[in-house]
């Protein structure tokens, strides 16, 4: 028995798919892997365009209201605090076991 016939046989016939390519390409995600590889991912990431909006966009006119930010270095700490989440709960895991 293949994959596919194994999912088929779990949840029935596929009958859409949405690449995470697709996803790029619509802007529905933001391939921020290049930023990850840097900051320490070992795997291609991508986050969602409200992440995106809600937590690494910045403007000038933020600029103006509060302390000076840029995206970069706001993408940085995400991935950063990101990439220590997992390191960390990986680690307590493994503590447990």
């Amino acid at each position: 028995m293949n994959d596919n016939q194994a999912t088929d046989s779990l949840f029935g016939e596929v009958i859409y798919t949405y690449s995470r390519a697709q996803a790029i390409e619509d802007g529905v995600l933001v391939d921020v892997s290049e930023t990850a590889r840097e900051a320490g991912f070992r795997w291609p990431v991508a986050i969602t365009q409200a992440a995106w909006e809600d937590c690494i966009a910045w403007t000038e006119d933020d600029n103006n209201r509060q302390v000076y930010q840029d995206e970069s270095g706001r993408l940085w700490d995400v991935l950063w605090m990101a990439l220590h989440a997992i390191t960390s709960a990986s680690a307590n895991r493994s503590q447990m076991l």
